[in-house]
């Protein structure tokens, strides 16, 4: 998401070129064949355009994707983006395979360590993985796969037309067959053919690609306790460190005594970490750290310490006090005006009716399986780190930053994530390990806690959503308002204006698409308290919560059917004209072009319709039982929920949920139903359990007894996702995110459909 900060706005003119690369310089390894994939202009790849125009890689010629062949026949390939359960490590890899005619069971992945002037963008982040590097994956194995039929060609002494190359084999036409072990040495030797040479296939000959067959590339070792994330990574001589950071952000140690911590048997030193200027972008919170022999000394060590904090500017936040005054915010007229059409205030003025209401969300947590952990090594040599991080260039050089160091002597290996989120772009984490371990001269491995990771995490901000419409005598809506406040994530990155900026605003509120003539949308001020960071579909999930409840509000208000509010609301199909319908001149369709990825409303209603038909919405359902009904596009994705609850005892359940997404062409429907569920999952935690608290300036919550998440007695038995399916001319768009905005609407529009009771704040609770 960095990118998105730094770059947002400037043109990418750039694609994709494939060359060789050295075949001992590939990773090290003595590969008989290798190839790289690097950036062109874009006219240079016009069969299947791309997206991403407004989050270029940064640097011109970035090799994106290698892949080498060994004398065996092996196929290694490279992940350049961090797995965290999204399946980017199998998917890319998967299309590359298909395309040059890989055997799956002969291909080997390695992950890319934090290079993005070898490997391109590496920010695993914005749903863009597969959407931005389908195509390039395709050149790559395309390339491939032209090199080993001339190859083959050459060694024949045949026309390359006689020769086709299928499943890890070129065979001739009178069935004469050599591996690709046999022919990557002469394949090497070979030009890279151009795009216009290679001979793509077709879709209708793909064996992977939109099979949804391939499991993702470490399923056994993650099933089995194989895996290696990163508390898995030791090195000869290390030491454990846990830091006792400031309660509230902005605070620091007046003093402290390390007396009692380094009479623990096993603490080696304690000490104190730098603290940064807040805001800081992603740098560490400074403390006291203690160092020991194993983790159990340096926790029983930081418990002994004796520290006097200050608060700082921050001391007071009461996060409570600080909603209600969001509210307030929300409620008056005078926000900094995003988008107009038509003519609102006539329409107010005019109304035979008028209906608003005020949707709240607290701050959350990422609350990952996997706490941040990093272990770094400094040397003479320069540093090396093992992290699970979602954004290893941008750990590299923020590291390197903090500690001085030119940033081609920093060394970043990816491990596997167990669980992101956006938590692991920030690499706080990693920086307190590596001062740790120059300062100790030894590699200093920093493990946090439950505790440390949802006391001391980068937030979803907070927010306020007034939403408000006009009626004529009929009922039909002719007037909306839509005032968001929230404290924004540029307070992390630069001094706090209050407002929200562009990419903020871009999600799900300046780009409402009701077929509705008058619209306005603006934005309240709010400054932020605590530290403020991207979250699995960020800002969406007020928005979508705040829309899809008024949306269910406003059918009960005029008493109509709540698909048929949507619908009606939605309107007819058409592609939004976002000059004509008054969007800002900056309008940020998640840094796509927008004519290539434009806002349509019959996809929209589409998925809404499969969702609401699949659980059979409108059905008689017993007492205590009502069914919800949500959709929201993001990520250019467009996904619906439906949900049906049922009210035991006072208690919400959710026994079954319906997911259906539009995210054009489907590349690994596997991955796709696995998100699905996953989002399913935290939207329910969000719907029900996400709050973060302050008091006196510091987070109220600890662990999952006050921090909790769904549990597998509260969750859906049955969730089903229906995928929208596309030809691969359609393109393919975000998965990762997209999932879980509507989820938390629906769960509340089938709570009043049951009981009666509307929830208008997140968390919304487990019972009614």
């Amino acid at each position: 998401m960095l990118k998105y900060l730094e770059q947002a706005g400037q043109a990418a003119t750039e694609v994709l070129r494939v060359r060789k690369v050295s075949r001992r310089g590939f990773l090290g390894t003595g590969a008989a064949f290798a190839i790289a994939a690097y950036a062109v202009p874009a006219d240079a790849f016009p069969t299947w355009a791309v997206g991403g125009t407004h989050m270029p890689n940064g640097l011109r010629d970035d090799p994106l994707i290698f892949v080498s062949i060994d004398a065996d026949g092996t196929v290694t390939l490279v992940a350049h983006r961090s797995e965290m359960g999204t399946g980017s490590r199998t998917s890319l890899p998967m299309i590359m395979a298909d395309e040059m005619e890989a055997d799956w069971s002969r291909v080997r992945i390695v992950q890319a360590e934090g290079d993005e002037p070898k490997y391109g963008n590496q920010d695993t982040d914005g749903s863009r993985s597969l959407r931005h590097h389908i195509q390039a994956a395709r050149k790559i194995g395309g390339s491939v796969r032209h090199m080993m039929q001339h190859a083959a060609a050459q060694a024949w002494g045949v026309d390359p037309d006689e020769v086709r190359v299928e499943n890890h084999s070129a065979i001739h036409a009178s069935g004469k067959t050599l591996g690709f072990g046999a022919l990557a040495e002469a394949a090497m030797a070979l030009p890279v053919p151009t795009h216009e040479e290679i001979a793509y296939k077709t879709e209708a000959e793909f064996r992977y690609i939109g099979k949804g067959e391939v499991q993702i590339t470490d399923l056994h070792d993650i099933t089995t306790g194989k895996a290696v994330y990163g508390a898995d990574v030791a090195l000869p001589g290390m030491k454990f460190a846990v830091v006792a950071r400031p309660p509230v952000v902005g605070g620091k140690a007046v003093s402290f005594d390390a007396g009692a911590a380094l009479a623990v048997p096993g603490v080696v030193a304690v000490h104190e970490l730098p603290y940064s200027n807040i805001p800081a972008k992603f740098a560490p919170l400074g403390g006291i750290a203690v160092v020991a022999d194993n983790t159990y000394a340096a926790l029983q060590g930081r418990d002994a310490l004796v520290i006097e904090w200050e608060g700082g500017p921050h001391a007071g936040y009461d996060s409570k006090a600080f909603m209600a005054e969001m509210v307030a915010t929300a409620e008056r007229p005078g926000g900094a005006v995003l988008r107009r059409q038509g003519d609102p205030d006539a329409a107010f003025a005019g109304a035979a009716r008028t209906f608003a209401r005020t949707y709240t969300q607290d701050h959350m947590a990422h609350a990952p399986m996997e706490p941040p952990v990093a272990l770094a090594n400094y040397t003479a040599e320069g540093l090396e780190i093992w992290a699970p991080v979602q954004s290893p260039y941008t750990t590299r050089t923020d590291t390197a930053d903090a500690l001085g160091m030119d940033p081609a002597d920093v060394r970043v290996n990816v491990t596997l994530l167990g669980g992101g989120f956006g938590r692991k772009s920030k690499a706080d984490f990693v920086t307190e390990a590596a001062l740790l371990s120059r300062e100790v001269g030894a590699p200093v491995r920093v493990q946090w806690t439950r505790e440390d990771d949802i006391r001391h995490s980068f937030y979803h901000t907070a927010s306020a959503e007034r939403i408000a419409v006009s009626m004529d005598d009929a009922g039909k809506v002719t007037g909306w308002k839509h005032t968001s406040v929230a404290p924004s994530i540029l307070s992390t990155f630069a001094p706090d204006s209050g407002q929200q900026f562009f990419i903020e605003t871009g999600m799900g509120h300046v780009d409402m698409p009701f077929a509705i003539p008058n619209v306005l949308c603006d934005n309240g001020a709010a400054l932020a308290h605590t530290r403020v960071g991207w979250f699995r579909a960020v800002s969406n999930i007020p928005r979508a919560w705040a829309i899809g409840s008024f949306v269910g509000e406003l059918a009960h208000e005029l008493g109509k059917d709540e698909r048929s509010m949507w619908l009606e609301l939605i309107g007819a199909p058409r592609t939004v004209d976002p000059a004509a319908e008054g969007y800002p001149e900056n309008f940020w369709d998640y840094g796509e072009t927008y004519a290539e990825f434009p806002i349509e409303t019959g996809r929209l209603a589409h998925v809404l319709n499969l969702a609401a038909d699949g659980i059979g919405y409108g059905a008689a359902l017993p007492e205590g039982e009502g069914i919800g009904l949500s959709v929201h596009r993001s990520f250019v994705s467009y996904v619906a929920c439906a949900a049906r609850v049922r009210l035991v005892d006072g208690q919400v359940t959710v026994p079954e949920m319906h997911l259906a997404i539009d995210c054009g062409y489907a590349a690994n429907p596997e991955r796709i139903e696995s998100q699905m569920q996953g989002a399913a999952v935290m939207g329910m935690t969000l719907a029900q359990h996400s709050s973060i608290t302050h008091a006196n300036g510091a987070v109220q919550q600890a662990n999952f007894y006050d921090y909790d998440v769904v549990r597998s007695t509260n969750f859906p038995a049955n969730v089903v996702t229906h995928i929208v399916p596309h030809p691969f001319s359609v393109h393919s768009t975000g998965v990762g995110e997209p999932g879980v905005p509507p989820v938390a609407p629906a769960i509340a529009n089938a709570v009043f459909a049951a009981r009666g009771v509307r929830k208008r704040h997140l968390p919304m609770g487990v019972s009614v």
